[in-house]
Order: C-alpha cells, then sequence, then structure tokens
C-alpha cells in the first residue's frame, strides 16, 4: 500500500478572466510572472520546499502551456517514482459521460481515486494563482497541535476589499466561531487565503454527501457545511507575503514590487527558492548606447534601447531609439525602434512595430471592458502584431494581428479596445 502523510492538490483550472487578453490563450496560472517565471511556480516551489511530494494539478481551461510547462515535474524535483507531479483534467468516466469541473470543491470530488491511492491522513488544497513563499510544514504542525479537522490560511486585508475574500472570525485559541463568503458588509478583515488543510477521511466525507450540490466550492459549501456540522475548524494566520495577482493592476503592481530597492517579495534568497522550467538561450546582451536602470532582464534579450522599472521577459528585442518605462514585457516580444512604451503589458511573442507611441493621452475609462481595462495600462495579447507609427492610449487593449487600417488618424484613444483574435477579452 501506498502511503502519504499529505497530497497536495492544486487548483489551476481557472480562465482568469479578469486579466482580459492576458488569459486568452492560456489558463492564469500559465502567465508569465518576473520575467523568468509563471505563477504556477509559486506553489509548486513551496510544496517542494515544505517536503510535500506528491501533487496533483487539476487542469481545464487552455491547460496547453500549463501542462508543457509542468512537464514531469523535474524543474521541482516533483519527477518520482511514487507520488510527485500529476496533471489531472476532467475526463470520461465509466457511464460514458464526461463532466467540466463545475467548482473548486467538485474538482476535487472528481479525483477521489487519485487521492485514495495514497491513502493520506491530510489533503492540502491550493490555487494556482497566488504569488507566496509558505512552508506547509508549519501549517500542518499547527493543524496538529490545534486538533484540528480543518485548517484555512488566513491573513489580514484593508476592510474595502474584505468582500472579495471569505471572511473568518477566530477567537484567541485560533479557533473558527463564523465564516461568511463574500460578504457584502464583512464583520471582520481576516480573510482566506484559499489554502486549506483537511484531515482526509473529514473532506472525503463531505465531497461524498455534497456531490450533487450544483457548482460546489469550497468556500460557498463544504467550509460551512463542515462548520454546521460541528467539525473543529482553526484559522492559521499567515505573516508573510501573498498577492493574489488575478486583476491587471495587482498584476502589474506584484511584478512591479520586484524590483524595489528593498523588495518586499524577494526572489533571491537561497533559503527559499522559486523553481521553474528553464530555456537554454544566451545571456542578455544590452547595447552600449543603451541605458537600463532598476529592471529586470532576463536571458536572451537583447537591448538596443532604454529601459527604465520594468520587468523584461526572456528572449525580448527592443529596438534602437525605444524607451520602455513602468512596463512588463514577456517572453519573446520584438518591439521596433523609436518607440515609447509606457504603463503596458505586453503578452508572450507580440511584434510592436518601429515609432509606437504606448500609454499617451489622458486617462479615460475603458469603454467596453472598464472594470477589466483599467489602472492607467496599454494590454496587449499574446502574438499580437502593431503595425509602425501608431499611437495607444491608456487603459486600452488590443488581440491579434492589426494593421494600418485599424488604427484611424493612427490612433487607438484610451479606452479603447480592438480584439482582432479568438476568444478575447
Amino acid at each position: 500500500m501506498i502511503k502519504k502523510q499529505m497530497v497536495a492538490m492544486l487548483l489551476a483550472g481557472g480562465q482568469g478572466s479578469r486579466l482580459g487578453v492576458l488569459t486568452d490563450k492560456n489558463a492564469k496560472p500559465a502567465v508569465a510572472f518576473g520575467g523568468k517565471y509563471r505563477i504556477i511556480d509559486f506553489p509548486l516551489s513551496n510544496c517542494i520546499n515544505s517536503g510535500v511530494d506528491t501533487v496533483g494539478v487539476l487542469t481545464q481551461y487552455q491547460p496547453l502551456r500549463l501542462n508543457t510547462h509542468i512537464g514531469i515535474g523535474m524543474p521541482w524535483d516533483l519527477d518520482q517514482t511514487i507520488g510527485g507531479v500529476t496533471v489531472l483534467p476532467p475526463y470520461e468516466n465509466h457511464a460514458g459521460t464526461s463532466e467540466w469541473y463545475t467548482g473548486t470543491a467538485n474538482a476535487i470530488y472528481q479525483n477521489l481515486g487519485y487521492i485514495n491511492q495514497y491513502h493520506p491522513d491530510y489533503v492540502l488544497i491550493l490555487s494556482g494563482d497566488h504569488v507566496y513563499k509558505m512552508d506547509y510544514e508549519v501549517m500542518l504542525d499547527f493543524h496538529k497541535k490545534k486538533g484540528a479537522d480543518v485548517t484555512l490560511a488566513v491573513m489580514p486585508v484593508p476592510k474595502e476589499e474584505a468582500h472579495r475574500f471569505g471572511i473568518v472570525i477566530a477567537d484567541d485559541e485560533a479557533k473558527i466561531s463564523a465564516f461568511e463568503e463574500k460578504p457584502a458588509n464583512p464583520s471582520s478583515n481576516l480573510a482566506s487565503m484559499g489554502i486549506y488543510i483537511f484531515n482526509w477521511e473529514t473532506l472525503k466525507n463531505a465531497l461524498i454527501k455534497l456531490q450533487d450540490q450544483p457548482s460546489c466550492d469550497f468556500g460557498k459549501h463544504v467550509i460551512p457545511y463542515l462548520h454546521e456540522n460541528g467539525s473543529p475548524m482553526y484559522a492559521y494566520r499567515f505573516e508573510g507575503y501573498w498577492k493574489d495577482v488575478g486583476t491587471l493592476g495587482s498584476y502589474w503592481e506584484a511584478n512591479m514590487e520586484l524590483i524595489d530597492l528593498v523588495p518586499e517579495f524577494n526572489l533571491y534568497e537561497d533559503f527559499w527558492q522559486i523553481y521553474t522550467e528553464s530555456d537554454t538561450i544566451p545571456p542578455a546582451y544590452v547595447s552600449a548606447d543603451s541605458n537600463v536602470t532598476t529592471s529586470i532582464i532576463s536571458d536572451g534579450t537583447e537591448i538596443f534601447g532604454d529601459v527604465h522599472h520594468s520587468v523584461i521577459g526572456g528572449g525580448v528585442t527592443i529596438g534602437k531609439g525605444s524607451i520602455v518605462r513602468d512596463s512588463i514585457i514577456m517572453r519573446d516580444v520584438t518591439i521596433g525602434e523609436g518607440c515609447v512604451i509606457d504603463h503596458a503589458v505586453i503578452a508572450e511573442g507580440s511584434t510592436i512595430g518601429s515609432n509606437v507611441v504606448m500609454g499617451c493621452g489622458a486617462d479615460a475609462v475603458n469603454q467596453n471592458y472598464p472594470d477589466i481595462y483599467s489602472f492607467g495600462l496599454v494590454t496587449i495579447g499574446e502574438d499580437s502584431v502593431i503595425p509602425d507609427n501608431v499611437q495607444i492610449g491608456k487603459n486600452t487593449a488590443i488581440a491579434g494581428e492589426t494593421d494600418e487600417t485599424d488604427y484611424p488618424s493612427g490612433l487607438l484613444a484610451g479606452g479603447g479596445t480592438l480584439i482582432k483574435s479568438k476568444g478575447g477579452l
């Protein structure tokens, strides 16, 4: 019998619609972060650093790049004969029917067989779209010490943002007395981080009991069900850096925080390394005429212009006379000569022509998707093409191969959206 103390289940199938065109072709956990990483690298690295060597990754939306990135788990030392990492997409069952994962808990229910084969004492539930470093072994020790059936990782958030989270109320012993899922008027600002440890038998019984619940979800259904039925439930306070990069603003901000003089989230320490799949590419090249300040420059990049306070991915080319400021440029992007790129997020494989200006003009509200394309950013989707000599305003989004005819008078005004790829927001 295979026996594991704890199995981790990493939920990585989310569309991430609040990231707009950045998730046109990718699940949110596969989006690039910090130049060389992808968002899913953080929970995977946390697992192996915490001694958790059995991880099921549940995929669904646009999984190709995510699956390719994970591979057999070698970068995270998860390429193991027993355990390791296993990608778990939805599948056809014995009755000949298939069912998409309809909720976070439903996804785990559909993979009870995977977990059962390891006969774990505990199951760790993780999200694949948060940026943080956490020792899950310390959280497990807390769970055991308290005699908990369920432990939720929590941290305080600004009161005005508390409505976006599951909110817990706990006593001085950390025992949870109430749980509110995204309440309109939160009773506290102690937010669930979407990281749970369950006693396996407790979780399994709850999932079987709730199997007919439509879109069964941990925050909406499983946690309230267990609380109402008297399962001992505790709040583990996390005091480190943690960020949900689910909006363009939080995603841009988290990247920019990496290049602070003393970054709050440190990727350079040896103690708790973040691992990733690395390409074999040449080192970065910065020409003698260039000026680069307070930026992350990844391998394979060639810079012939100026880069200031930006995160530049691998294999990027920035042409002569171009200026990039306060921007995120993902892998294999080509920027022509004489461009000014200001407060932009440019996804992988895009080609920007020469003499292009991004981030100009007034801070207009996006006309089609004001809740997504805001924060004063220009957002360019993967493999997009921007022709020469165009100007692009703030709070704009472009996806697909565009040409001169798409820009009346050579301009996409602030608040405009130009989507020529399939499925873009």
